[in-house]
């Protein structure tokens, strides 16, 4: 697939999305990361994807498509493609209820069924993690658990598409107004704030740091964990895919997860008309059958 590369923008005038390459994009999304673009999503696509013909040195959207089809770029680009058309709006204690369900239901009962926590680690799986807000709030939420149940052991996976949150949730580090949402005596137990103290930013300590493993993922791929989850926090992730796509994600989710294990979605998602193993228990929480 080739285009012609010379700058179809006037010299000082920003490219241009014309419906081809629009097309051509959101076809490729699509395939590669399953996440839809419909045509009202033009205009989005191309002020975001502005960035990329800066970074790259491109004058139009025909010569970022040669370069986004081309052998090597297809390959480097797919990631930087898809940073930029992904929204990663997420927040610590977001959606709190599912936390407190978590400690009072979810975890009390795989612990009585399958020892899990006890006899091994209690796994949980953050699908879709952003910039680490969800992840850390699980090992908060985990941590306090466990002083008040000893031997309790647990690890979290965390995965995103996006390298460039990935790597915002490696760094574990946040403004302060970031923060507002984390009950204070976990902020004192938990957070580090900045010697200078003119950046207002705090970290995560390293106690909880060490409780998260970061991976980047992508659900179009074979995701076969090495091992089965006892809980998968997947919350507001597939409302960007088709009902087919989603049906397919929800049954390898189910696959990844032990008999009698939860899956925690966004506040908007439903299963409604997909055919999977899974059985409402509470709001937007459902468990394997």
């Amino acid at each position: 697939m080739t285009f012609h590369g010379k700058s179809s923008a006037s010299p000082g005038l920003p490219a241009t999305l014309k419906d081809r390459e629009f097309k051509l994009f959101s076809r490729f999304i699509y395939e590669e990361a399953g996440i839809r673009m419909p045509p009202a999503k033009q205009t989005m696509l191309e002020a975001r994807l502005q960035k990329r013909l800066k970074a790259l040195g491109l004058g139009s959207f025909e010569a970022y498509a040669d370069h986004v089809f081309s052998g090597g770029g297809r390959g480097d680009e797919l990631i930087h493609l898809i940073d930029v058309v992904t929204t990663n709006k997420t927040d610590f204690f977001r959606e709190s209820a599912h936390f407190d369900y978590l400690v009072k239901s979810a975890i009390p009962a795989l612990m009585e069924t399958r020892g899990s926590g006890m006899h091994s680690p209690f796994r949980i799986w953050s699908a879709g993690c952003s910039t680490g807000e969800e992840p850390y709030t699980l090992a908060m939420v985990l941590s306090e658990f466990s002083v008040a149940a000893p031997g309790f052991r647990s690890s979290i996976l965390a995965t995103d598409i996006s390298t460039v949150v990935l790597s915002k949730a490696r760094d574990a580090i946040y403004a302060e107004d970031r923060v507002d949402t984390i009950p204070l005596n976990l902020k004192k137990k938990y957070l580090l704030k900045s010697r200078d103290r003119q950046k207002s930013l705090v970290r995560i300590g390293p106690q909880l740091r060490a409780m998260v493993e970061f991976k980047r993922l992508n659900f179009m791929e074979d995701f076969g964990l090495p091992e089965q989850m006892d809980v998968i926090f997947c919350r507001n992730v597939i409302i960007y895919f088709d009902k087919p796509t989603q049906e397919r994600l929800l049954n390898r989710f189910s696959q990844q997860l032990v008999k009698g294990g939860y899956l925690f979605l966004g506040h908007s998602e439903t299963l409604n008309g997909l055919n999977v193993p899974l059985q409402p228990v509470a709001s937007t929480v459902y468990r394997k059958t």
